[in-house]
Formats: C-alpha cells, structure tokens, sequence
C-alpha cells in the first residue's frame, strides 16, 4: 500500500554507501519496466536546480539507488561561475573538519586541499564545484553524499527519462522554455516530478494563477499526466538526517503510484493524492503562514502563534 513503512534489516548510512533496505533493487526494476528501460540501457533522472531541497533530493536518490550503477544514472545541474565567498569558504573548512566521516572522504577523494585553500583565501570555490563534494552552497552545515554534477543545461536533461524541477517558481518557466528547445527530436516523453513552491499571476484573458506544473507543461508541451507535483511540511536538512517525514506525490494514478513507492524510504513516507493544483498552491501558502507565524511568534511569543495568527488572518479576509 502506498504510504506504508517496509521492513528494514541493517543500517543506514549517508554520503552514498550501501544501504540495506528490502526491495530497494527491485523496486528500481518495476519503475524500469514502467518506463520501457531495456537491459544495459540505463534511467537516467536528473535534478534541475541546486538549492536545499533540489540537491537533498538528488542526494535521498544517490544514496538510496546509486549503488545500481548498471541500472540508474542520477545527475544534478546547476549554473556555473557561482564563486562560495571568504566566509562562507571558512564556515564550510569548519564543518568539514568537525565531521570525521566527511573529512575521510575528502582525504580519500584527494578533495581536501582546495578546502584548505578556500580557507586561507588562497582559492575561490565555485558552487558546482562544492557540490560535487557533497555541500550545497544553500545548506553547508548539512553535508550530503558525492553528486555528479552536470552545468550544461543540455547534456543534463536532453535524454533524461525523469527530471525533477528543484527551480524556484519565479525561474520555472524561463528554464522549461530553453528545456524544450532540447526536446524538439525526442521520441520518448519524459516524466517530470516538480518540487517547485509558489504560483505566478497571469493578466490575460483575466487574471489568473499559474502554478510550476501548468508552466512546465506550456513550455515543454509535455503532458499534464506525465508532469508530477511532490511536497509536503518538510525541512530538507531534517529529511537528509532522517528525520521523520512525509510527503505526497500528486499527479495521474498513472505515474504517482509507483513514483510514491519508488521515493518511499523508512524516514520518508510519500503518499499519492490525484488533486494536483491544489497541493501546488497549499504547498505555496505553507510558506507563507510559516514566515508570518514566525513574524508572529517575534512579537508575541509562541502560545499566541496559531490562534493569533489565524485571528489576525481572518481580520484581514473579513475586515469590519
């Protein structure tokens, strides 16, 4: 059933080592067979966009599947030339050196010295070059596992099976429309999962909303049914230390439903809803009561968060 934890036998490590799940091979089959993956011919799913949740993303998968190398090809893309700035170089040589296990893998990696130069002002560091590494320039404090890295918008998504949109909303359309321009000889039509947060207004014929889905969809001319949303009350940091958490993959029953098992990990329960404007918008609106409870709680203090918060809220809907 979707949304159900599977058994799990043995331990659970980060930074991309074997994890011993149940099933996880074979779930990576099913999803394979869906798709048409003939032997030898690998899914390849790459994550458009490198901020918290697009690489956390990325990284749940590399650590989860990337074992099966003969079988999946996981890939991330970000904008080159991003230069890390001295205080973020000396705050990241900080991390590194207080957690023994990243430490050991840069030194084995033979990566370890251009941190130290970062450090003393010796090197600029560049994002993509960080994030091959495991650090999102958005998130350092959180070290992920080892990613490949892809700046070439082109290479990283032209024969991709699934791409996940980790883009803001406000960048979402603008990165599709160049995306579809590297789509015109396709024979096979992808699936795309957006992590995307926040809706867009449109004037015309009348005022209206746009969510990430529906541009995805206008740009690439890719099928509302093989475009996926997935989100849920999370915080990315405490999903890659495997904090309890849930989310939903909303969509066509087609895709969602498998996609919901193939995501599912002991840690983070996804579940599948076919309502997917809806959630689009939640997902959006989420953040919005976030930012104002906490403005709330600042001047207020915690017990008057939520009721507070919500009585202010309503004033302002129905006012006198």
């Amino acid at each position: 059933m979707v949304g159900s934890i599977e058994n799990f036998h043995g331990s659970m490590y980060s930074n991309g080592s074997i994890q011993n799940f149940n099933g996880l091979e074979e779930k990576l089959d099913e999803l394979r067979h869906l798709l048409g993956k003939a032997d030898g011919d690998p899914l390849r799913i790459v994550s458009v966009g490198a901020g918290a949740w697009g690489s956390v993303f990325a990284a749940l998968l590399q650590d989860s599947y990337g074992q099966f190398r003969e079988k999946v090809q996981i890939r991330i893309w970000r904008r080159p030339g991003r230069a890390v700035d001295r205080a973020t170089a000396e705050h990241l040589f900080e991390v590194i050196n207080s957690r023994e296990d990243v430490l050991r893998r840069l030194i084995r990696r033979c990566a370890y010295l251009k941190y130290v130069e970062g450090r003393l002002g010796d090197r600029t560091l560049y994002a993509d070059e960080i994030l091959k590494d495991g650090f999102c320039l958005n998130m350092i404090d959180t070290p992920l596992c080892p990613l490949k890295v892809v700046t070439n918008l082109q290479e990283a998504v032209w024969d991709a099976d699934i791409v996940v949109n980790g883009l803001p909303s406000t960048e979402t359309q603008e990165a599709f429309e160049e995306i579809s321009q590297y789509w015109k000889e396709r024979i096979t039509v992808p699936i795309i999962i957006s992590l995307s947060k926040g809706i867009e207004a449109a004037l015309e014929p009348v005022p209206h909303i746009i969510t990430p889905t529906q541009m995805i969809n206008r740009a690439t001319g890719v099928p509302i049914e093989n475009i996926l949303y997935l989100g849920g009350p999370n915080i990315a940091s405490e999903i890659y230390n495997k904090e309890y958490a849930n989310a939903r993959i909303c969509g066509a029953e087609k895709w969602r439903k498998p996609l919901a098992k193939f995501l599912r990990q002991p840690h983070f329960i996804v579940w599948d809803n076919s309502d997917l404007v809806t959630h689009e918008v939640m997902g959006g609106l989420k953040n919005v009561y976030a930012i104002g409870a906490g403005k709330f709680h600042s001047l207020f203090g915690w017990k008057f968060d939520v009721m507070g918060y919500k009585d202010l809220f309503a004033e302002e809907r129905n006012p006198p």
